[in-house]
């Protein structure tokens, strides 16, 4: 295994670039939405809870997507992959699950309720932690075991997502997205944009410090090999 060169790619640093202007541009876009007439100011969380919750449904699937790699074909870079997104998941998840209940006291009165979409995605969330904690003391079938519940974790990703359309729920339905105003889409996009970004920049960094740490335990590998040689 070979290290990669320590100047980051073009990519990454156009990456970092628009993160850094995005940082800059979009919280002021966001103080400076229409404000919403029901919910007034508390509406803004939407700007920060959406992106959120989108990103850990997505970095609950592409943790399930390397660890069938890892699975089925022995992909270590699969399995790489894989931690580094479900450790991204519980981040974001965390956002989602804190940004929410702030937001729904003001909402519906309360900080919590267990309707189907907060319980699926406390379900996720749960789920991604336990891979963490199965990668950290599951023993020598340990990568086997979490890479089997980050597969079951994918499998829940659908059922977050359609959860408010198929059952009765406090929780807005997937159709608020498409009304939302032009002044209010603009936003809501440009922050999706930047959270994107922002789980790509961090994504890029993990990967690229598991391959660093990969390397390092081959030559120590290598080195104590060759210290028990005659």
């Amino acid at each position: 295994m070979q290290p990669r060169s320590a100047v980051p790619p073009w990519p990454f640093l156009a990456a970092v670039l628009v993160l850094a202007a995005g940082f800059l541009v979009v919280p002021t876009m966001i103080a400076h939405a229409p404000r919403e007439e029901s919910m007034g100011n508390v509406q803004r969380i939407f700007y920060f809870h959406v992106p959120c919750a989108w990103l850990l449904l997505m970095s609950t699937l592409v943790a399930g997507a390397g660890s069938v790699a890892y699975l089925f074909k022995g992909s270590l870079r699969g399995d790489r992959v894989a931690l580094v997104s479900a450790e991204l998941g519980v981040l974001f998840g965390i956002c989602t699950l804190v940004t929410g209940p702030l937001w729904a006291r003001v909402a519906w009165g309360v900080y919590w309720t267990w309707d189907a979409r907060l319980t699926s995605s406390l379900l996720l969330w749960l789920v991604l932690v336990a891979y963490l904690l199965a990668r950290k003391y599951g023993g020598p079938g340990a990568r086997k075991l979490a890479a089997a519940l980050a597969l079951f974790a994918a499998f829940d990703v659908p059922l977050v997502y359609i959860s408010v359309n198929v059952w009765r729920t406090l929780h807005p339905t997937n159709k608020v997205v498409p009304t939302l105003e032009p002044a209010m889409a603009r936003v809501f996009l440009s922050s999706m944009l930047l959270f994107t970004v922002f789980w790509a920049v961090l994504f890029a960094l993990r990967v690229r410090l598991e391959h660093a740490r990969a390397v390092v335990t081959e030559l120590q590998l290598a080195v104590d090999e060759a210290g028990d040689l005659p």
